[in-house]
C-alpha cells in the first residue's frame, strides 16, 4: 500500500537536550584547563554566567507566557561559551550582565532557540566589549605563569580589582604581536597548553581540542566550517607578514570556529554554505587581527556572517529533481 505522511520522512532520534549535553561534555576539558590556568575564579565566573542565562530564559518565558524551555540545556551552553569569552577578573556584575542580554535581548526577544538571527553567546560578549573594554582587555593568568616580573609590578596596581591576589594583568599574544602593548611572545608549546594571559576557555587549544574529538565522535559538527575558516585565516596571515603559527594557537580562532560558528540556529545547512561562512568568518578575522584597531576579530566576524546566513541558505539551497533555480 502507498502510505501517505507530512515530512519530514527522515527522523533522527536525537533531541535538541541530547545535542546541548554532548556539547557541555566537550567543553570541561577548557573549564578543567580554566581552573588550572586562573584559578577558581574562572569558576566563579563560569557559574554566574550560566546562573544567569538560565534564570533569564526561565523569567523571558514567564513574561512571554511561553513554554519553560530551560530544559533542553541550550541556556546552560550559552552561558559556558559566554564565560569562555570573558577574562577571568571581569566582575561578575558584567558577567551576568554579558548573560542576560545574550539570552534576553539575542535569543528570547526573537522567539527563543531556532529563531534566533545571532549567536547568543557572541551577542552578549560583543555587548560587553563595547560597554566595558577597559575591564574586557584586562587579560589575566596566574602569577606562577607570568612570563616578567616587570609586567607584574607595572599592573600591581590593577590586582585590588580582582578577587584573586595571585592573578596578574599581562597582555594577550596578539596584542603583543600587533604591537598594540609591549610584553614577550609566549613559545608556541605555551601557547598550546594555553599557560599564558586570555580569556577563560580560548587559551588552552590542547584542551579545546579533546573537546572537538568528542563532538566529531558524535557527530555533533561536522568540518566544513572550522576548516573553511581556519584555514584561509592562517593562510591570509602569514601571507600579509604574520606568524601563522600564533595566529592559529593564540586568540580565539579554535574556539570560534568550532564552538561558535558551528551553531545550527545560525550558521548554513547545506556544505556549499557552510563553505561560504567559513570563508567569510576567515577574511573578516584576517582583515580584523591585521588592520583593524584591535588584535583580534572572531566574534564580529562570526557575527557579521550569522547575518548573512540567511542569504547564504537561499543561494545554496539545492534545486529539487525536475525543477530550476527560480523555483518555477
Amino acid at each position: 500500500m502507498l502510505r501517505v505522511s507530512a515530512s519530514p520522512h527522515i527522523r533522527d532520534p536525537r533531541t535538541t537536550k541530547g545535542i546541548m549535553l554532548d556539547v557541555i561534555i566537550s567543553l570541561m576539558p577548557a573549564l578543567v584547563a580554566a581552573v588550572l590556568i586562573f584559578g577558581p575564579r574562572s569558576l566563579a565566573v563560569v557559574a554566574v554566567s550560566v546562573a544567569v542565562a538560565v534564570i533569564t530564559e526561565a523569567l523571558s518565558n514567564l513574561v512571554l507566557k511561553r513554554k519553560q524551555t530551560v530544559n533542553d540545556l541550550s541556556a546552560v551552553v550559552t552561558g559556558i561559551i559566554l564565560a569562555y569569552c570573558l577574562p577571568a577578573g571581569l566582575p561578575l556584575w558584567m558577567v551576568g550582565l554579558g548573560a542576560a542580554v545574550a539570552i534576553g535581548a539575542a535569543k528570547m526577544l526573537f522567539g527563543g532557540l531556532g529563531d534566533n538571527f545571532a549567536n547568543p553567546a557572541i551577542t552578549g560578549r560583543i555587548f560587553l566589549a563595547v560597554s566595558f573594554g577597559t575591564q574586557m582587555s584586562n587579560s589575566v593568568v596566574l602569577a606562577r605563569f607570568a612570563k616578567t616580573g616587570t609586567e607584574i609590578a607595572n599592573q600591581a596596581a590593577q590586582l585590588a580589582s580582582v578577587a584573586e591576589t595571585d592573578l596578574v594583568t599581562q597582555a594577550t599574544p596578539l596584542a603583543v604581536a600587533r604591537n598594540m602593548v609591549d610584553g614577550s611572545i609566549p613559545d608556541y608549546k605555551t601557547l598550546f597548553l594555553g599557560t599564558h594571559a586570555g580569556t577563560i576557555g580560548e587559551v588552552s587549544i590542547l584542551a579545546l581540542l579533546i573537546g572537538v574529538i568528542w563532538l566529531l565522535i558524535r557527530s555533533v559538527i561536522d568540518l566544513w566550517i572550522p576548516l573553511s575558516m581556519i584555514v584561509p585565516t592562517v593562510l591570509l596571515c602569514w601571507a600579509a607578514g604574520g606568524d601563522p603559527l600564533l595566529h592559529l594557537l593564540s586568540g580565539g580562532l579554535i574556539f570560534g570556529a568550532f564552538f561558535m560558528a558551528t551553531d545550527y540556529v545560525t550558521s548554513p545547512i547545506t556544505a556549499r554554505g557552510k563553505v561560504i561562512f567559513g570563508l567569510g568568518c576567515a577574511l573578516l578575522t584576517f582583515l580584523m587581527r591585521m588592520y583593524s584597531g584591535m588584535p583580534e576579530g572572531v566574534s564580529y566576524a562570526i557575527l557579521i556572517m550569522n547575518i548573512l546566513t540567511p542569504h547564504i541558505n537561499e543561494w545554496t539551497k539545492p534545486i529539487p529533481i525536475g525543477g530550476s533555480k527560480s523555483g518555477k
